[in-house]
């Protein structure tokens, strides 16, 4: 007779950023022991840095139809949204083909379907994730309003927007009149504006990741403050975790931590294109006005939103290495459009950051069981979407280990679709 094997009872995530935090609590919820191990402490990577907005109807990829015609441009404009640095090409080159190979419609069009599937309710669920932490008010319900300056006008016609109302998001054009009494503070130049409803804002990203992350630990969750760069399997399947200082052991692992879940799984043999894409943020904490809703530059790509710790405008992708030292000169850039779409901007004491994002191909995360290795998990590789996909993911996760179907076609984001 075959020997039964021991349910699991305990999981490790690698990764204290916003994913392997709603990782922590959707486990917790079914009532598994958990401990998170971080070289930082909650929320202090990308998911302190980024924008802020929490959108049901952000599916919309990066590799959209017609993108390669955006590169010429790329390469001779500094301020555009997308830049790299020479010496990236080797590495940028062969990612930069398999994201082109996903621009075509039908593969776009299934990769909408799974974004919209993975943001499905993310706002009831941070609601429901954040009850009882005492900090319900780090959301607030917002409007996601893209600006157009100057001749350009909206046209919901536009493939990315099609996407959009495709999926039943409540979409509405707007004119200047309109545009201007909701938010006053934009420049004159603008003309129109396409306002999506049922939005969110996080206020503090960082601080809303740090208050689920004590919500993890204060119902009996674990942390371990340890910076794992290894990992290897003993015969018995128990998974150590090499790090500075000592290593720890699991029998259940669950990799999210973003663009560091590259080395880890390098150290067990395996290889995914997964590129580091860093985006910046300027902070003005005292900024002299008030942004009602998230407000997108629609041509510059970057979103401006007030938070509490002023007015913070974030964007840009730079491909480069992780431990490559920031581009000032994209700081300065964002700071410049910045007080162009808001003139009446203070912008003195102004604050940067910057972070990096994990990014495959197909803008798509990896999810879910990674073959040829017994309770190992991927939650890595969400790109611009970290914040909007964390609930979903952590659920999708949780239902893995506990052997619970899922209510979502998953192949899209299987880890071994590109192992």
């Amino acid at each position: 007779m075959l020997k039964q094997q021991q349910p699991i009872s305990e999981v490790t995530i690698i990764g204290a950023g916003i994913i392997g935090v709603c990782c922590g609590l959707s486990l917790l919820e079914k009532g598994y022991s958990v401990t998170i191990i971080d070289r930082t402490d909650p929320g202090e990577a990308a998911s302190y840095g980024n924008a802020g907005v929490i959108s049901p109807w952000s599916c919309v990829p990066q590799c959209l139809p017609g993108v390669w015609k955006n590169i010429p441009g790329w390469l001779i404009d500094k301020n555009t949204p997308v830049s790299f640095r020479p010496r990236e090409l080797p590495t940028l080159l062969p990612w930069a083909s398999k994201f082109l190979s996903n621009s075509t419609k039908d593969k776009v069009n299934n990769i909408a379907n799974m974004m919209d599937g993975l943001m499905f309710n993310n706002i009831l669920a941070y609601r429901h994730h954040l009850k009882g932490t005492g900090q319900e008010d780090l959301l607030v319900d917002s409007w996601y309003i893209n600006v157009f300056r100057g001749k350009k006008n909206p046209n919901l016609e536009d493939y990315a927007w099609k996407l959009r109302i495709d999926r039943k998001a409540p979409i509405s054009v707007i004119g200047r009149e309109e545009l201007l009494n909701l938010e006053p503070h934009l420049s004159g130049d603008c003309q129109s504006a396409i306002v999506i409803k049922g939005q969110a804002r996080a206020v503090h990203p960082g601080n809303l990741c740090k208050a689920l992350a004590k919500k993890v630990f204060l119902n009996g969750g674990n942390f371990v403050k340890a910076n794992i760069d290894s990992l290897s399997l003993d015969t018995n399947g128990t998974y150590t975790l090499h790090g500075e200082g000592g290593n720890y052991t699991s029998k259940n692992l669950v990799l999210a931590a973003g663009i560091w879940s590259l080395d880890l799984i390098k150290s067990l043999g395996l290889k995914m294109p997964l590129i580091s894409e860093r985006g910046y943020h300027v902070e003005f904490p005292d900024p002299g006005i008030v942004l009602n809703n998230s407000v997108m530059d629609v041509a510059g790509k970057f979103v401006v939103s007030s938070m509490s710790g002023g007015i913070r405008s974030a964007g840009t992708s730079e491909f480069a290495q992780v431990n490559a030292p920031p581009n000032y000169a994209r700081v300065q850039s964002l700071e410049r459009l910045t007080k162009s779409l808001l003139p009446d901007l203070n912008t003195k004491n102004m604050k940067d950051w910057m972070g990096v994002r994990p990014s495959f191909p197909d803008n798509l995360p990896a999810i879910g069981s990674i073959p040829g290795f017994h309770n190992l998990y991927s939650a890595f590789g969400h790109s611009h979407y970290g914040m909007g996909m964390a609930p979903a993911t952590g659920k999708i996760i949780a239902n893995f280990i506990s052997g619970e179907s899922q209510n979502i076609n998953l192949n899209p984001v299987k880890p071994d679709r590109y192992l």
